[in-house]
């Protein structure tokens, strides 16, 4: 006797658009036994007599049962097919979701800021001149590449990343920021972010004492919090990082973040008395520092402040940056600098957790430097963010009403952001989100805070910001301030 053939699989196959009749009539019953609509243990008819009548030819419903029946779905003997039997879940009630299932008890600091997807907005802090990058002579450096690229490129490659870019970083690190390294103690890494999320995993442990700056940058803060590390904030000053010794005796730290070169977000300059006592403390304590110099290719008077790390022989620093804000975020190729009795330890561990990123564009870049278009682009946007930020001044006196006279801005002369401070009765977090809903991306300076905020202010962003909009931008602040200009 033949299986009655159920309903579901009587309904005309239409042709549609991009779906074939095979794959309507695989997702049609897959769907079904899913769904309960096809109880275990149905039969099925023949292939040949539901070809027949869904007017299909019998290899489309054959090519269908050998699918169904490769994934478990049907089960075939000399009796026929059959849908087989499968655990289905239970469904739930609107509100009993996965949404509610219990995290990792090491999120619970992340739930307490808000985030914006502010994409590239005008006056977000950490976005380069993306309007300026020359795309042209990128694309030439992928050329090169891509057109003489042998097959063993498209493998993986050294975990630490690609030997050539690691030779040309060494050496431009050594010139331009006074790094001591070769190339064995660079590692590439995708970004920052991943190379602070290494430095926690493989030198530290959860219950270890990590310092950060107060306030400072809170994408350090989350990669210490990842790895269940104690935060302990340590104020900053007019000279940067400001410990005191009851901080080396009641919670001496494994790991030290800081941005000496020009403060996040303040914008203080580290002093040298400082960089070095901290260095010696650190020693002392067997203690790592991760000098993370997200932005010192761009200072605008006088000559560059060298890394912290070229101060000593064989400091303990593990030194950081990327190309992000020289070039663009997407590129997302960043980099640290392994004090060199730490290589031939973390080697081991650094093969197996990473695979060397993305080859092709790690070997455009080298390229690109080569060629001479990677110093050419930083001249070009060191002028242009000197300009800009001369331009922010300039507008924020004259909207303050306070035009030719000093403003208390933070921020110094390098990187591409100034620190707009605020009277302590006004609410920053308020205030960037009405500016938000105005087109305006700037962070408030509360919320690089661990603790009480000290401070309110602006955090704002000018180097992806045009003239226009930098004026369109403190008229819009004024208004919202009720400035007199």
């Amino acid at each position: 006797m033949k299986p009655q053939i159920p309903p579901l699989l009587l309904a005309p196959l239409i042709p549609a658009g991009g779906t074939t009749l095979q794959q309507q009539l695989y997702q049609r019953i897959k769907q079904g036994i899913l769904q309960g609509q096809l109880a275990a243990g149905t039969g099925l008819p023949s292939t040949r007599q539901l070809a027949l009548e869904l007017q299909v030819s019998r290899n489309t419903v054959l090519n269908v049962w050998t699918q169904l029946q490769a994934e478990g779905y049907l089960m075939s003997d000399r009796q026929g097919s059959r849908i087989s039997s499968l655990a289905l879940p239970a469904r739930q009630a609107d509100d009993d979701t996965l949404a509610s299932w219990p995290l990792a008890k090491r999120m619970d600091p992340f739930y307490l800021s808000q985030w914006a997807d502010t994409g590239s907005l005008p006056l977000r802090p950490g976005i380069p001149a993306l309007n300026h990058f020359p795309m042209a002579a990128w694309r030439r450096a992928l050329s090169q590449v891509t057109h003489h690229t042998p097959p063993q490129l498209l493998g993986y490659g050294d975990p630490l990343g690609d030997p050539e870019l690691r030779a040309v970083l060494a050496q431009q690190l050594r010139i331009t920021r006074g790094v001591r390294c070769d190339a064995g103690q660079i590692v590439i890494t995708e970004g920052v972010q991943q190379a602070l999320t290494l430095c926690v995993a493989l030198l530290s442990n959860p219950g270890d004492q990590g310092w950060i700056e107060e306030p400072g940058y809170r994408n350090a803060k989350a990669a210490l919090q990842a790895g269940q590390l104690n935060l302990v904030p340590i104020p900053t000053d007019e000279q940067g990082m400001a410990p005191e010794p009851e901080h080396w005796t009641a919670a001496p730290p494994r790991l030290i973040y800081t941005t000496p070169t020009h403060q996040y977000p303040t914008g203080v300059v580290m002093s040298a008395a400082r960089r070095l006592a901290l260095i010696a403390a650190a020693r002392q304590h067997q203690a790592w520092i991760i000098e993370d110099d997200y932005d010192g290719d761009f200072h605008y008077h006088g000559e560059p402040i060298m890394a912290m790390q070229g101060m000593t022989e064989n400091a303990p620093v593990i030194y950081l940056g990327s190309f992000s804000k020289t070039l663009f975020p997407a590129l997302r190729i960043g980099f640290m600098v392994l004090p060199a009795p730490l290589v031939s330890r973390l080697r081991p561990a650094l093969h197996q957790m990473l695979r060397g990123g993305n080859r092709l564009a790690q070997q455009a870049l080298t390229r690109f430097i080569l060629n001479g278009e990677y110093r050419r682009h930083l001249g070009k946007m060191r002028r242009l963010y000197r300009q800009r930020q001369a331009l922010l001044r300039t507008e924020l006196q004259r909207a303050t009403g306070q035009a030719g006279q000093a403003m208390p801005l933070l921020g110094g002369n390098s990187g591409m952001h100034l620190v707009l401070p605020l009277d302590a009765h006004q609410d920053d977090v308020a205030i960037t989100r009405k500016l938000l809903q105005a087109g305006y991306a700037p962070t408030a300076l509360s919320t690089f805070y661990l603790t009480e905020p000290a401070q309110q202010g602006l955090v704002i962003g000018y180097g992806n910001c045009s003239d226009t909009q930098i004026t369109a931008a403190t008229g819009q602040l004024s208004r919202l301030l009720g400035w007199p200009g």
